[in-house]
């Protein structure tokens, strides 16, 4: 069984940073992309960023030079560093991870979501 394990979350003013972390585990076999969706009240979830399993990065334009995606993939986990956020940047964040488990085909996992909560 695999299972996404976010962490980081929490209350920050705004200006000041956070980092997410998100580790993948299980009967996994490979992870191709890993990447941060949030959603706000009363809005869908949509990408922050994400990265191939070759280091391709791609960013929503509202993050682009503020926030940092990396991953670490002998450990499968992925990290996403927000700076100079704003109140707009609240929202849950959910880790996804487009991966193999070892008894059948790729599939998108999703972990169960961190509150980011931005205060001005």
């Amino acid at each position: 069984q695999v299972q996404l394990v976010e962490s980081g979350g929490g209350l920050v003013q705004a200006g000041g940073s956070l980092r997410l972390s998100c580790a993948a585990s299980g009967s996994i076999f490979s992870i191709n992309t890993m990447g941060w969706y949030r959603q706000a009240p009363g809005k869908q979830r949509a990408l922050v960023a994400d990265i191939t399993s070759g280091g391709t990065t791609n960013y929503a334009d509202s993050v682009k030079g503020r926030f940092t995606i990396s991953r670490d993939s002998a450990k499968n986990t992925v990290f996403l560093e927000m700076n100079s956020l704003k109140s707009e940047d609240t929202a849950v964040y959910y880790c996804n991870a487009i991966l193999r488990p070892r008894d059948s085909d790729y599939d998108s996992y999703w972990g169960q979501g961190t509150q980011v909560t931005v205060s001005s």
